[in-house]
């Protein structure tokens, strides 16, 4: 019952996150939505920044494990990896929470929402240094300095996926793992 009451709580703030963003999110809305007293969210989380970074670490969770099932060794690496990649973009691109927060950074710059956003990309770049280190180990690729390099094929994608966007018609999937072997793993190569 302990658990059920922390996880409506957690739902409930998730839905107010994702409809008005972090700014105008309170925790009489979360309260509300929730169908508790005010009092009870404080008996779970101490305010509303530990409840907002409950619900981003689990969103980061989610985002890593829709990439994991993405993986396949028998493929070769640049496939795994831009299936990896495609799959945490169109995560965090399609989860109704991370759009809203894309859109409060954008508009209003609001400093908890940034944090988040950094985080987000930051776990990106964990994970692509993580297959690009053991895509040295298994001579898939050459020597690289595999956190570099990470950071350089996410603000790719998301250029390719975003920014192009903006003036041209979007690239298919396809078109992006293309570019993506054509201009970095054919550079990686061993």
């Amino acid at each position: 019952m302990v658990l059920d009451r922390r996880q409506m709580i957690m739902d409930a703030a998730t839905k107010s996150f994702s409809l008005f963003g972090y700014k105008a999110t309170t925790m009489d809305q979360v309260a509300k939505l929730a169908n508790v007293g005010k009092g009870t969210i404080y008996t779970f989380f101490k305010n509303k920044e530990e409840l907002f970074d409950e619900i981003i670490k689990g969103l980061i969770l989610e985002m890593k494990a829709a990439a994991d099932e993405s993986f396949d060794h028998s493929l070769a690496f640049h496939e795994v990896v831009h299936r990896a990649l495609y799959k945490m973009i169109e995560f965090r691109n399609k989860h109704q929470l991370m759009i809203k927060l894309f859109q409060e950074e954008r508009d209003m710059g609001t400093p908890a929402v940034q944090e988040v956003i950094d985080k987000v990309e930051l776990t990106i770049i964990n994970y692509i240094k993580e297959k690009l280190i053991d895509g040295v180990k298994r001579g898939d690729i050459q020597e690289c300095d595999p956190e570099l390099t990470a950071f350089m094929i996410i603000k790719l994608y998301i250029s390719l996926i975003f920014d192009w966007e903006k003036k041209h018609a979007p690239l298919s999937k396809d078109e992006i793992a293309k570019i993506f072997k054509r201009f970095v793993i054919k550079g990686l190569s061993s």
